[in-house]
């Protein structure tokens, strides 16, 4: 349930800030492409990016602190390096 709410909160967000609907393969996605897909679609990734990562068991919290420390090192690690593709990127940084 907490998953569903998840991707249909960051379906919404997706679709009012774009105007339009897109579908966005993040398996593929590289970490270059995530750096330059703009502030939207950097607030969406990583708020998916923390959802995924907490998993079912955890609760429905988000600890703004936790979020924006994740956020600095996986926009640091894609940085870096720019070819990994960001779930690779994520498994490196928030592990799973």
């Amino acid at each position: 349930m907490k998953k569903l709410a998840i991707i249909l909160s960051a379906a919404t967000l997706m679709v009012c800030s774009t105007g339009h609907a897109e579908t966005i393969d993040l398996s593929t996605l590289s970490c270059k492409q995530f750096l330059e897909s703009g502030d939207d679609g950097i607030k969406m990734v990583l708020t998916w990016m923390d959802g995924w990562y907490k998993g079912d068991s955890d609760e429905a919290i988000i600890d703004t602190n936790v979020f924006v420390e994740n956020a600095k090192k996986f926009g640091a690690f894609c940085a870096t390096n720019p070819n990994i593709s960001i779930v690779n990127a994520a498994e490196k940084i928030l592990g799973k």
